[in-house]
């Protein structure tokens, strides 16, 4: 069983930047593929980005890439998503989720556990 809490979310003006955290319990966190999704209102949730289980391996959504970055630090049980040039279509609740698989995969579905999400918004 793998618990997660997300922090970092609040209210920032288009361009500026927010550095999500996602801590897990458990011992087996190392272990996991993790990921961030986001659902905005009236819309389905949606992958973002994710990181295998090295932290060597990456992939973005085309909608983020170049501008948020995944990282882990296994010695802290976290999962970080750094977030650049924001922008409004940005705003969302952002979820992050472990996923037992070795591979990195982008279906919601295929994940395990999930936190409760933080909210993201970009408006001026």
């Amino acid at each position: 069983q793998v618990q997660l809490v997300e922090s970092g979310g609040g209210l920032v003006q288009p361009g500026g930047s927010l550095r999500l955290s996602c801590e897990a319990s458990g011992r087996t966190f190392s272990s996991y593929c993790m990921g961030w999704f986001r659902q905005a209102p009236g819309k389905e949730r949606a992958f973002v980005a994710a990181i295998d289980w090295s932290g060597r391996g990456t992939y973005y959504a085309d909608s983020v890439k170049g501008r948020f970055t995944i990282s882990r630090d296994n010695a802290k049980n976290t999962v970080y998503l750094q977030m650049d040039s924001l922008k409004p279509e940005d705003t969302a609740i952002y979820y992050c989720a472990a996923d037992r698989g070795v591979v990195i995969r982008t279906t919601a579905r295929t994940y395990d556990y999930w936190g409760q999400g933080t909210q993201v918004t970009v408006s001026s």
